[in-house]
Order: structure tokens, then C-alpha cells, then sequence
């Protein structure tokens, strides 16, 4: 299983904004921060305000927040909403399967119960799990204030 980028950075937007929940941050801010693709974010940071994850406040001094407590974030439920599809394999796609041997296949019942396991294991955790606790949240913040961090 591999996500989109716009899941990925969605994450990663969605963590800064737990991190740090007394600020308003600029997508020029958090794309510096993070050394991720500006015009990315953008449309990430769309999708998050349209689902109601993320709040944008407009003026001179507006930002991005947090709309939702980070209790009240869940993992699964962000997966799942910036994802474009989970056709892990082509015949899960009706519009684009060109297997020949899709009807007498084993493989289909095993991979949608891998995928039902997977986005299941997501849902038990919630933002607040994947920011905070021992230690983690001043490691996040170090790392994302060191200018010396090499570019991905």
C-alpha cells in the first residue's frame, strides 16, 4: 500500500497545525518548513478546509488551523478522504482492468482483506496520537525549525 503525496503532505499539514495549535500558518510557511512543493499544498490544504479538518483564516495576518480538536481527527478517516481511489491492483478498477484471468483469480479476496486491514489499523488512531506524546512533539518542532535538515 503507498499514498498519494496529497495524503502524505495532508499529514504532514494536519501535524504542524496540532503541533503548534496557538498559530495561524501560511502555506508558504508550511511548504518551507516541510521543503514540500507550494502549489501541492495548496490544493492539499483545499481538500482539508472542504472536509472540514482545517479552518483558513483570511486578512494580513490569516493562516491556517486546526477546525477540529486533534482528538477528534482521525487518521483513517483523513486516509481516506484524500485518497483517490484504493484500487490496488488494476482488476479492483472496473474501468481500467485488462487481466485476462480475473474471474478464476485467488488474489482479489486476499488483497481487499489486507486493504480492509490496513485503513482499519489507521482508524484507531487519532491526530493527538501522531503528534503528541514522549517527547514527540519537541522532536517535530526541532526538526522542522532546523534549517541545516537536507531537501528530499
Amino acid at each position: 500500500m503507498r499514498l498519494t503525496l496529497h495524503t502524505d503532505f495532508a499529514l504532514r499539514l494536519l501535524m504542524l497545525l496540532a503541533l503548534e495549535p496557538d498559530d495561524l500558518h501560511t502555506i508558504a510557511e508550511v511548504a518551507r518548513r516541510y521543503r514540500i512543493s507550494r502549489n501541492h499544498l495548496v490544493k492539499v490544504a483545499q481538500t482539508l478546509i472542504q472536509a472540514g479538518f482545517v479552518e483558513s483564516v483570511r486578512g494580513r495576518k490569516g493562516g491556517l488551523k486546526l477546525a477540529k480538536r486533534p482528538t477528534e481527527i482521525n487518521i483513517g478517516e483523513v486516509v481516506r478522504m484524500t485518497e483517490d481511489g484504493f484500487a490496488l491492483v488494476d482488476c479492483f478498477d472496473r474501468k481500467r482492468n485488462v487481466c485476462v484471468v480475473t474471474a478464476a483469480c485467488g488474489l482479489r479476496r486476499p488483497l481487499e482483506e489486507a486493504l480492509a486491514a490496513f485503513l482499519t489499523a489507521l482508524e484507531r488512531y487519532t491526530l493527538a496520537d501522531a503528534v503528541h506524546g514522549t517527547g514527540r512533539a519537541s522532536r517535530m518542532r526541532r526538526l522542522l525549525d532546523d534549517g541545516s535538515r537536507p531537501a528530499f
